[in-house]
């Protein structure tokens, strides 16, 4: 059957990748869109490298060792890389398919030059760029050559660094198959790369061309510099004209040499800005087939452009679909929230019901349309001061973009009759029984909700957390909750200013909050370190958990001394903490309750660490700081003109901030307790799903959204509760679940920005400062004082390895890091803000901090001294 061994390019489409490849579907589609010109060709399918794999049993083996290596031992990959390329270059091309082969070549001519290119099973998908990790050959001419170059092209599916790329990104190499397209070769005058969005900022209105002399290979290959043209709607608005001094041709013979340009053509643009437009303009065709901007290698001869290959860019972060052709300015939840990883579907769903305003999903992330806010003079003013007051990143990055002309509509403030202020807005009383009052309101909420859950299931356990939802947005938009929330932020704000205006304090309220009262998040912290007073006088316990791996140690543990102790005080801190864990925002994720081996590190490191009654003592040595520096700033005040009057003002705002500063924290606390209950409500329903066959595995739920899953239960009820099979229409589409994983996965490599445009450019913000020492990294001072020590860089805190006096250098730090807090002297941030939670337990723990620091978990290594300037807001790295 050689049909199946060869197909024509023109009847191929993107539909085929397991049969063509990533590479041969993409040209098969681009062959198929009006006014784009492919140069004619074939592919070998991936049947034909089925066959040449099967021809020798032996590469199996090897594969089966390379599988069991660890991706950075490179010298072993690169030796068992090579020696399957060798075998399969070594294996003779059988009879029927070499004889598919040459025919195809015959219809386009024996002796004409190819272009010979490997098209790989998972290259040049929209989640994953696979560019340039296997071959391609030019200029091969003659059906010897073709034929051998077909071998190397399946070969190079086992490059070292294709090898490596797959080991790093779980790709298994027994999936992955290697297609090999054919083409005329095209001898071009220029030829280079099209971005139809902009790959630098990721603005989807903007395209660059990067262009050259001859064949794109002396670009690709680093030769010489391109010329650079920037091209928005149709015009060309920027260009870079490079000195080109060599060129890549096509010999007669086959092969391409390297040839000097002429020193009068060498500055010559390669391409008129009228050809720019013209292939900037089939760019956005081809784009709007494939449906997402696309990176196109294309070639110009005499009569006109060829498109030879077009890829997805998959670096572009996704932009929120709006429904409308307007321009929109969206800021990033998981900034503000501590939490830039991607969310699953469940968890995106579910963060957005119970919001208090609307989100908007792009990339596995949440994002605020604030078009709207910044539209008015008094809107854009609050907004700017409230975001720049947290994080000075994301107000520049704001700025930035109402500096483009007219991209943020002006609009009148709403006069008199408009809106009326916010009940935040209003003061309440400095009085410890406000907060009392709220967390009661809080918990009784909770209490009505595990109570009345407990009897629902099927479609009624959907009806029911819709109305709870509403229940968990009233009780965060309780006015008194935010007045509370405002009066802690606001005091602080007001001690800082004034404190620095009259005395030439910085961050005072770093001091003056310390181990401020009812802050659930440290008593987190501090709660843990009891625990191992607990466990610290049982060596056997002590022993038996250094080896712990199983999530059911908890019931082994009491068989030995002390360790029904052990267990009680790990279940109760489970009790008041264990819906808590790394990224909790994201209901998917595994709660300490549901993965308590998370907290067996800490426990041990704060075992090590601390002596007995360490939380009471640090909790003591802070209030008593804190005291210190109120009785020191008051006496100082009274020195000054109308001394009596400041220092009166600076301690009713210092009695209200150690008031409500700790209630800060609460709410969040409140949301993800309710959230452990939604969860564990929804998980017995997908239980009940996978033992009726709708569901493969519990788990999959996970990446449905809520309503998909509501719908999924409401129309499966009755098979569930009989629990007899289902028929198949309907089981959840497989397919649809294995691609949001794949999808989810994809987002891992994706950046989330501060603040995006519906234009897609990505705006991260700067801070715009040149009062800090060269070479430092400049970040916000969240928490006051200077500490040297070694850094940390713990990206998982269930890898956490600390000694006393190490400085924390991590991505971001949710309130589930807290307990990490007790043991290390300085923190490191790559995101947060003045309010966020890992600065809010800094100061309370009286840890100097700098957070928004870009990249400190590249730029700083793991081990290096470093020294945090928490007050000034810089980091160095020490010699």
């Amino acid at each position: 059957m050689t049909e199946q061994y060869v197909l024509d390019l023109q009847e191929v489409d993107e539909s085929q990748v397991a049969l063509v490849g990533g590479k041969g579907a993409h040209l098969g589609g681009l062959s198929r869109i009006a006014g784009i010109r492919v140069p004619d060709g074939f592919c070998v399918t991936t049947n034909a490298f089925r066959r040449i794999m099967a021809e020798a049993p032996s590469i199996g083996d090897r594969l089966d060792q390379l599988t069991r290596l660890n991706p950075d031992d490179r010298e072993a990959i690169r030796t068992l890389s090579a020696q399957i390329r060798r075998a399969i270059e070594g294996i003779a091309i059988p009879g029927d398919l070499e004889a598919a082969i040459t025919r195809a070549l015959a219809r386009l001519g024996e002796q004409a030059a190819y272009a010979v290119r490997s098209s790989a099973t998972a290259e040049d998908l929209p989640t994953a760029s696979f560019a340039g990790q296997q071959d391609t050959y030019l200029n091969v001419v003659g059906p010897a050559a073709v034929l051998r170059h077909i071998s190397r092209c399946w070969a190079s599916l086992f490059t070292e660094r294709a090898v490596t790329y797959r080991q790093r990104n779980g790709i298994d190499h027994r999936t992955v198959h290697m297609a090999v397209v054919v083409q005329h070769m095209v001898v071009p005058h220029a030829s280079g790369i099209l971005f139809t969005a902009d790959p630098v900022t990721g603005n989807r209105k903007v395209a660059t061309v990067d262009a050259g002399f001859g064949l794109g290979e002396a670009l690709v290959s680093g030769l010489v510099n391109p010329d650079v043209f920037t091209v928005r709607h149709g015009e060309v608005i920027a260009k870079s004209i490079a000195a080109k001094q060599c060129a890549v041709r096509a010999l007669p013979a086959g092969g391409t040499r390297e040839v000097a340009i002429d020193p009068q053509r060498q500055e010559q643009p390669a391409l008129t800005d009228a050809q720019v437009v013209r292939l900037v303009e089939l760019g956005r065709r081809i784009e709007a087939h494939f449906g997402r901007p696309q990176d196109i290698e294309w070639c110009l001869v005499d009569d006109g452009f060829r498109l030879v290959q077009s890829r997805p860019i998959t670096t572009l972060f996704p932009v929120p679909e709006s429904g409308d052709q307007e321009n929109h300015v969206y800021v990033s939840v998981g900034h503000g929230q501590m939490m830039t990883d991607p969310i699953k579907p469940l968890g995106l769903s579910m963060w957005q019901l119970t919001a208090m305003v609307p989100m908007h999903e792009a990339g596995g992330r949440l994002f605020v349309d604030v078009t709207r806010r910044l539209a008015t003079p008094a809107g854009r003013a609050g907004l700017l001061d409230l975001i720049g007051r947290g994080d000075p990143l994301t107000r520049d990055a704001l700025e930035t973009v109402l500096d483009h002309d007219d991209f943020v509509p002006s609009l009148p403030d709403a006069g008199p009759g408009g809106p009326p202020a916010s009940g935040a807005s209003a003061p309440i009383e400095t009085d410890p029984a406000v907060v009392t009052e709220l967390i009661e309101r809080s918990r009784a909420s909770i209490a009505a909700l595990e109570r009345d859950i407990r009897a629902k299931s099927g479609p009624a356990l959907f009806d029911f957390l819709l109305e709870a939802f509403e229940e968990h947005k009233r009780v965060l938009s309780d006015p008194l909750n935010l007045q509370a929330i405002m009066a802690a932020m606001e005091a602080t704000w007001w001690l800082n200013d004034k404190l620095q205006e009259w005395l030439g304090e910085k961050n005072a309220a770093d001091t003056l909050t310390l181990s401020a009262p009812g802050n659930v998040t440290s008593e987190m912290g501090l709660a843990l370190l009891d625990v191992a007073d607990v466990i610290r006088p049982h060596p056997e316990v002590v022993a038996f958990l250094q080896g712990v791996e199983d999530e059911d140690f908890l019931d082994r543990l009491a068989k030995l001394p002390g360790g029904t102790e052990a267990r009680d005080a790990i279940e109760a801190y489970l009790d008041r903490y264990g819906m808590r864990c790394v990224g909790e925002i994201d209901i998917t994720r595994p709660r300490w309750r549901e993965r308590p081996t998370t907290l067996v590190p800490v426990i041990l490191d704060n075992v090590r660490i601390f002596e007995p009654g360490a939380a009471e003592r640090r909790f003591e040595q802070g209030r008593q700081k804190a005291q210190e520096k109120e009785q020191d700033v008051l006496s100082r005040l009274r020195t000054l003109p109308d001394g009596d009057r400041k220092a009166a003002e600076t301690k009713k705002m210092i009695d209200r901030v150690r008031t409500f500063i700790g209630y800060r924290e609460y709410p969040k606390y409140g949301i993800i307790s309710r959230y452990f209950i939604y969860k564990q409500a929804l998980l017995e329903e997908a239980e009940r799903l996978v033992q009726a066959g709708v569901l493969r595995e519990k788990e999959d739920a996970f990446y449905l959204t809520f309503q998909e899953l509501h719908d999924v239960v409401r129309s499966n009820h009755g098979a569930v509760r009989s629990k007899h099979g289902v028929a198949r229409s309907n089981q959840v589409d497989g397919q649809l679940i294995q691609q949001r994983k794949d999808a989810f996965r994809s987002y891992h490599a994706l950046t989330p920005p501060r603040v995006l445009t519906s234009d897609g450019e990505a705006v991260t913000g700067a801070y715009r400062r040149d009062d800090v020492p060269s070479g430092a990294l400049i970040g916000l001072p969240v928490s006051a004082g200077t500490i040297e020590g070694r850094a940390r860089v713990i990206l998982d805190m269930a890898e956490a390895d600390l000694e006393a006096g190490d400085i924390l250098v991590t991505t971001f730090t949710d309130p589930s890091w807290s307990p990490l807090f007790v043991g290390i002297a300085g923190l490191v941030t790559e995101v947060g803000g003045l309010m966020t939670h890992g600065a809010v337990i800094a100061r309370e723990y009286g840890l100097p901090a700098v957070v928004g620091v870009e990249q400190a978990t590249r730029l700083i290594r793991d081990g290096q001294r470093i020294r945090v300037h928490g007050t000034d807001g810089y980091v160095e790295i020490l010699p």
